[in-house]
């Protein structure tokens, strides 16, 4: 028996070949977001991006989870995709925040977020999804997120907010002519992996002021409009998945005191999790 397990968020995709008794096989492709991503668009990333051997050892089963596959018109459509270009019958498609609740919480219950390029988040029984914070996406929501962050650093860096430290440090990285700048978030695709982008200034800078003043702004805007509407937040652990909660896991922590929440686990990727889900699975 194998198994291909995904874990796709809107700028980079985990993939995963598991058998039984053997060394699990890691690849990673671009972000797949069908909500972003047309379908031929991501079957043509797929033909160029995974390899080859794969389509010579197919899995018995895929498991997917994706960033936009939470509703059940975009899992049919994933569903597709996938058995058309694997060949393989055993399906399933579900959203990116049930793979970090099952690599996270296993069956505890929790508070599970992604803080990726988007934000997310959700109540979880230990079995199911129960309760969740709607999105309003990278135009007008995801906060704490990658994209939220990066479109503070644009702002700080337009409205000549930065001091000049931080006004050089853009330009050397990004440049700075504003027409191109508008015309990557207006007329180039994926202007929300764009805003992310800007995060490594934020990482690399850590205390500044500044930087400091909009990574805490930020996630404590996630927790203001999220976690805090969660009844079971004072109850039950907050898990965290995502590169933006594992890069500032500190300042989360801090929140989580500040609130008097507890913090659970803290992970980039929920990848190591659903392969022990997985392996006890196998045959």
């Amino acid at each position: 028996m194998s198994y291909l397990i995904a874990d796709s968020g809107s700028t980079k995709t985990d993939w995963c070949l598991l058998k039984k008794n053997k060394k699990p096989v890691h690849f990673h492709t671009q972000g797949i977001n069908p909500f972003l991503q047309t379908p031929e668009s991501i079957a043509a990333m797929l033909q160029e991006e995974l390899p080859a051997t794969l389509l010579k050892d197919i899995p018995d089963a895929i498991y997917y989870y994706g960033a936009g596959a939470a509703s059940k018109p975009k899992q049919v459509l994933m569903q597709g995709i996938l058995r058309k270009h694997f060949g393989v019958k055993k399906v399933e498609v579900q959203s990116d925040m049930m793979a970090a609740a099952h690599a996270l919480c296993g069956d505890e219950k929790g508070i599970v977020c992604i803080l990726g390029t988007g934000s997310s988040s959700c109540y979880y029984d230990g079995e199911k999804i129960k309760d969740r914070q709607p999105s309003l996406g990278y135009i007008a929501g995801d906060e704490g997120s990658g994209n939220h962050m990066g479109k503070r650093v644009l702002q700080y860096f337009t409205y000549g907010t930065f001091d000049t430290q931080l006004m050089m440090d853009f330009e050397m990285r990004f440049g700075g002519d504003i027409a191109e700048i508008v015309d990557r978030l207006y007329h180039q695709p994926y202007p929300n992996r764009y805003l992310a982008s800007f995060v490594p200034l934020l990482k690399e800078n850590r205390g500044h002021y500044m930087v400091e003043n909009i990574i805490e702004d930020c996630l404590n805007d996630f927790f203001q409009t999220t976690i805090l509407k969660y009844r079971q937040s004072w109850k039950k652990p907050l898990y965290f998945s995502g590169s933006v909660a594992f890069m500032f896991s500190d300042v989360i922590q801090s929140l989580c005191d500040q609130y008097e929440l507890e913090a659970g686990k803290i992970v980039q990727s929920p990848m190591d999790g659903l392969i022990a889900y997985y392996k006890a699975k196998l045959k």
